[in-house]
């Protein structure tokens, strides 16, 4: 590809100035990452930008082509995903992908930035925690592109003008996933050994990694970084389920999450609400999921906090309670937590023999949930167990799409035996703007 026109005109255009910050740190429009000050703002602006796409849009990508949720209204581009019939120019996977590259441009000014900078104030273990956290949500970005897209063009330096984006072709899903685990592997490096649940450190490093190796279906590496993290006393399942989504936030089961505030609201509620507690409505549970979520040998008590119900005159309105404080709309989006790494844990043990161990790790998130314990006694029986497991426990997490595709289930699990249709496509204005960019197949 010989140039990235669209990309860097999106980023221009949405964000004149990439070191944007919500909603009270803010650079002026000249502003550059010249001391502290502005260093940490620039930070905080990349957080900024992955709540953005962690707040609706990724999460959307995540489950709705799925079978747990199912779209209720008449926008086009939700109707796409839904049915899994997407154009080259549907709203949401164009607007996740801008998103995404806008915190890859952020992190990649912090991290031209900071080695230069000489400011008393800012220590080497401070400008170290910085470039780590740039790493870490630079990977993090690029392993949401290439889950979702496959293999993207790799920018690793700021891009300020079209020119910038010249002679960056796009990479294979090898290559991008290999970015990934070299900034990982750099963020580990730079970042604290302590636990923050709000900001990036090692442990989130870590446990980044176990999910990469899990997708790239390197078993060993996935079993020992989850084991890593799984084995500190910091971390561990909270009870009784989703206890770790009631204030106050910062559970121990929590690895990462985004904090939302009153004053930068975390809005995704007001699509699962109906409209007699605010709300439009326009995603809801499958009829199949509250089904199975109701069983007591599936769903246990995680039925209580994943559906809620209102009676409005006589009729009763099921619907999806992903965030449960609506009035306070600053609940948490919740990136990593420690629920995903027992089950990435279980699932490379059955893939490398180890069936007791595996379902150990699968009965500690079955027992926190109330659920009976698993009996799996080969491999694939376990595999199946932690598959259905991580439908129920992610419900309405970005899991269960990515989950079948990754496994190679998605045409026996959700009937869509075109394997195309497993990655999305790349956004029409970025093909028009360079012919050399090539699509995804059908599309």
């Amino acid at each position: 590809m010989k140039s990235l026109k669209y990309i860097v005109i999106a980023l221009m255009v949405s964000s004149c100035n990439v070191l944007d910050v919500k909603p009270f740190q803010q650079l002026p429009d000249e502003g550059a990452i010249t001391d502290a000050g502005s260093a940490r703002a620039a930070l905080l602006g990349t957080y900024s930008q992955v709540q953005d796409y962690y707040q609706l849009n990724f999460p959307v990508l995540g489950y709705l082509p799925g079978d747990n949720v199912r779209f209720n209204g008449t926008l086009n581009q939700y109707n796409q995903l839904d049915q899994n019939a997407l154009s080259a120019d549907n709203v949401i996977t164009t607007g996740t992908w801008t998103q995404l590259y806008q915190v890859i441009n952020s992190a990649n000014n912090v991290l031209a930035a900071l080695p230069s900078i000489n400011d008393p104030l800012l220590t080497a273990a401070e400008k170290n925690q910085l470039l780590g956290e740039g790493y870490f949500l630079r990977a993090l970005a690029y392993f949401d592109l290439g889950r979702g897209w496959g293999g993207v063009p790799l920018i690793l330096k700021p891009t300020r003008s079209v020119a910038d984006g010249a002679g960056i072709k796009r990479s294979t899903l090898a290559q991008t996933y290999d970015q990934v685990l070299a900034d990982l592997t750099e963020a580990e490096r730079l970042l604290p050994e302590t636990i923050i649940r709000n900001r990036a450190v090692k442990n989130s490093a870590r446990a980044l990694r176990a999910r990469l190796h899990l997708y790239r279906q390197q078993w060993a590496e996935a079993e020992a970084y989850a084991t890593q993290v799984l084995s500190l006393s910091g971390y561990a399942l909270v009870s009784p389920y989703r206890a770790f989504s009631t204030a106050p936030f910062g559970s121990a089961e929590s690895i990462l999450e985004l904090t939302y505030s009153i004053a930068d609201q975390n809005s995704q509620w007001n699509n699962w609400y109906p409209s007699a507690l605010g709300g439009q409505y326009t995603l809801q549970p499958t009829p199949e999921f509250i089904t199975q979520v109701n069983r007591a040998d599936v769903g246990g008590n995680r039925n209580a906090a994943l559906l809620g119900t209102v009676k409005v005159g006589t009729t009763d309105f099921v619907y999806g309670n992903l965030y449960s404080r609506a009035a306070q709309r600053d609940d948490p989006a919740y990136i990593l937590r420690v629920a995903e790494l027992y089950l990435i844990r279980s699932e490379a043990r059955a893939r490398l023999g180890k069936l007791t161990e595996g379902l150990a790790d699968l009965n500690a998130v079955r027992t926190r949930a109330g659920v009976p314990a698993a009996t799996a006694t080969s491999a694939d029986a376990l595999l199946l167990a932690v598959e259905n497991e991580r439908k129920i426990e992610f419900a309405f997490e970005a899991h269960r799409w990515f989950d079948l595709v990754r496994t190679g289930r998605a045409g026996a699990v959700l009937g869509i035996t075109d394997q195309r249709k497993w990655v999305f496509p790349i956004p029409f204005n970025d093909i028009a703007a360079d012919p050399d960019l090539e699509q995804n197949p059908g599309y």
